[in-house]
């Protein structure tokens, strides 16, 4: 008799789900997938972009830098100045050759922009744009 309810009892924890292989898939889903996201680098300021009828979307992973309104020159949430343009875009630029778009704030003058882009087409970006807002 003790032995009939010892085979039961091992009967019934033989019959339990081993969840090990399926955590196991589930972590590899995730790492992998962690691994092949990529993510958009911002340039970490709002900038009030002009409107343009000819403006279009980028299909390709672009440089971002941003000229704010007070003048100054941000790529990544850092202020790099006009100085910085040119070590950072070539920085960037030595693993892949990518566009260089600049969102620029309205009130910026143009001399500053044209500094900015200068300073791109110096560090050898071959496409230099100007983000705007579609209308």
């Amino acid at each position: 008799m003790a032995s009939r309810l010892q085979r039961r009892l091992e009967n019934q924890q033989a019959q339990g789900i081993d969840m090990s292989p399926l955590l196991d898939v589930v972590f590899i889903l995730l790492i992998f997938f962690i691994v092949s996201t990529v993510f958009v680098k911002e340039t970490g300021v709002e900038v009030d972009k002009p409107q343009a009828i000819s403006a279009q979307k980028l299909d390709q992973m672009a440089i971002m830098l941003a000229i704010t309104r007070t003048g100054e020159v941000v790529y990544d949430s850092a202020n790099v100045g006009v100085s910085g343009v040119r070590s950072t875009v070539e920085q960037l630029l030595m693993k892949e050759q990518r566009p260089v778009v600049i969102q620029v704030d309205k009130a910026v003058r143009s001399e500053l922009l044209v500094e900015v882009i200068d300073e791109a087409k110096l560090a050898g970006a071959d496409t230099v744009n100007i983000a705007t807002l579609k209308p």
